[in-house]
């Protein structure tokens, strides 16, 4: 049975005082973020693409994990694979060392480049402008890391992108104890399986999880006063939501999924009155 062709471009990363790691990828490919992504917070990123060998994102964390450097554990991959020069990989390591492959019989264009904190690489591309755009705007950018990755893809898209087109896109993003209810290590983990416009849809999704599981630091809360209660209670009852306010707030703010970002109604998240206020 022939491989599976995962043609695309990818970007494995890490932000190391945000302590996270992420990778974002773009292919005319069904579902590339059931293939490509791979990290785990404090140990690495991983992308694996081309001829894409799937058992490299466990394995490379595994070798990550043991104490190998980027370089290393892209080493030790390709080593023990026979189908290497079909492959393409990308890793970032823990001090944000990274390593880029490119297997000899890849298809044209293919190639990546490496750098501090970040491993960028694509094969069947219009050529190398598209991970050019990809190395050098994730230099050049700043601000959370997942935002940085999908201005990547962006970037690399308007280079020019995967030559036959696009279908989906996926950004993973890892960090300890940051993910749902701090019970989890995936701070975000979003895929688009099949669109016209992937990179878009990603970056539309990526704003809703945002709204709906960002963090606004607690200084910048509202106090909620006689005349803000007021206002709350009115919006509160004419969406159905009466009685007590503290209770209709926090059945409203469940139902919208904004229930991280309620505590009380001592105080107000400026990002949850905005929504409240929009309704």
């Amino acid at each position: 049975m022939a491989e599976p062709l995962v043609a695309t471009y990818s970007i494995a990363a890490c932000d190391l005082e945000a302590g996270q790691w992420g990778v974002a990828t773009q292919s005319k490919f069904l579902a590339v973020g059931s293939v490509v992504p791979w990290a785990e917070p404090t140990i690495g990123a991983v992308a694996t693409q081309a001829y894409a060998n799937p058992r490299y994102g466990p394995e490379g964390l595994a070798l990550l994990r043991e104490g190998l450097s980027a370089e290393e554990a892209v080493a030790r991959l390709t080593a023990a694979d026979e189908g290497r020069d079909r492959r393409q990989l990308g890793i970032v390591d823990a001090a944000g060392g990274s390593a880029t492959f490119t297997g000899s019989e890849c298809m044209d264009w293919a190639g990546g480049i490496a750098g501090e904190c970040f491993a960028a690489q694509g094969n069947i591309l219009v050529g190398p402008e598209t991970v050019d755009a990809l190395a050098r705007t994730f230099v050049e950018s700043s601000g959370p890391l997942a935002s940085r990755l999908i201005d990547c893809l962006a970037a690399a898209q308007a280079a020019g992108g995967d030559r036959r087109g696009q279908q989906s896109a996926a950004l993973l993003v890892v960090e300890r104890d940051a993910g749902y209810l701090g019970l989890t290590d995936v701070l975000v983990d979003l895929r688009v399986d099949d669109h016209p416009e992937p990179i878009a849809e990603l970056a539309r999704l990526q704003h809703m999880h945002h709204l709906l599981f960002g963090a606004t630091p607690r200084t910048e809360w509202i106090p909620v006063d006689g005349d803000l209660r007021g206002e709350l209670t009115d919006r509160l009852d004419r969406l159905g939501y009466d009685g007590d306010l503290e209770h209709a707030f926090a059945t409203w703010a469940g139902t919208e999924n904004l229930e991280q970002r309620v505590e009380g109604v001592e105080e107000i998240d400026p990002v949850v009155l905005a929504e409240l206020r929009s309704r």
